[in-house]
């Protein structure tokens, strides 16, 4: 059987830290045949990852919109991007009265101004009838406290992604995002080794689960060769945005301290 992507080329960004989101997504991609360009801001991780996977690895920060150009230009020179996955993230817990200017700042230019220049670049280097998908957050849809500036920013995202969507149609080009709750990932390790923490967590997952990395990189796969989705969001959270997220209050004493601080 011939592999689904074999051949393709495809970029993944934010893929530096080993079983995380993106780099699940570029494991996935690679066993179906792609070639892949793999980019982060730590370039020794993903220098791990392309050379576990026989792709290429950029150094890439995803609020420098030369940086993605940088990545953009390299999948020009393979003939042309397929498909591209931003995994990049910069999660910085805050509320409204407890956030700076240089937090404010970081959550934006990471989390939405980051993906704007992830979108026109990669569609800039795509061929046509190529995929786009982002990984943004429940956090877009639903209110988590203690994470103001993550979710608006991820909202702006979400909106993006429908007007991204709309623009590139005419070259077929598909334009998604992906809501995830929590992941068992490196990042989230603090929270998952912590079982009283997770347990206030879980009480609001119908599901009683975390859900894998492996998980988002199949729907990002699953995006990647659909043709007829575009301008959507698939929330993979095992059920909390029926519910709600946790109240900072009923966090833990020592996880709502640092929350506030």
């Amino acid at each position: 059987m011939i592999p689904q992507f074999k051949d393709q080329v495809i970029v993944v960004l934010g893929a530096s830290a080993e079983g995380g989101t993106g780099w699940r997504c570029a494991e996935r991609f690679a066993a179906e045949g792609a070639r892949l360009i793999v980019a982060a801001r730590s370039l020794a991780g993903v220098q791990k990852l392309a050379a576990k996977i026989g792709g290429r690895a950029l150094r890439c920060d995803v609020s420098r919109e030369s940086d993605v150009a940088a990545v953009a230009a390299a999948a020009t020179e393979w003939g042309g991007l397929d498909a591209a996955v931003n995994a990049a993230g910069h999660a910085v817990p805050s509320t409204v009265d407890s956030f700076d200017q240089t937090t404010l700042q970081s959550a934006i230019e990471v989390n939405f101004y980051g993906n704007l220049y992830f979108f026109r670049q990669m569609a800039g280097a795509m061929k046509h009838g190529g995929s786009i998908t982002t990984i943004a957050s429940v956090a877009a849809t639903m209110v988590t406290p203690g994470n103001v500036l993550y979710g608006c920013a991820k909202a702006a995202t979400v909106t993006a992604v429908r007007y991204a969507a709309l623009e590139y149609a005419p070259r077929n080009i598909r334009v998604n995002a992906l809501l995830p709750g929590l992941i068992d990932t490196p990042l989230a390790a603090p929270l998952l080794s912590n079982k009283a923490l997770l347990g206030v967590f879980l009480k609001e997952v119908p599901l009683k689960r975390v859900s894998e990395a492996v998980e988002i990189a199949n729907a990002a796969l699953w995006l990647a060769s659909s043709p007829s989705i575009t301008g959507s969001t698939i929330t993979i959270d095992g059920g909390i945005s029926l519910r709600r997220a946790p109240q900072l209050d009923e966090l833990p004493q020592e996880a709502y301290t640092a929350m506030k601080s």
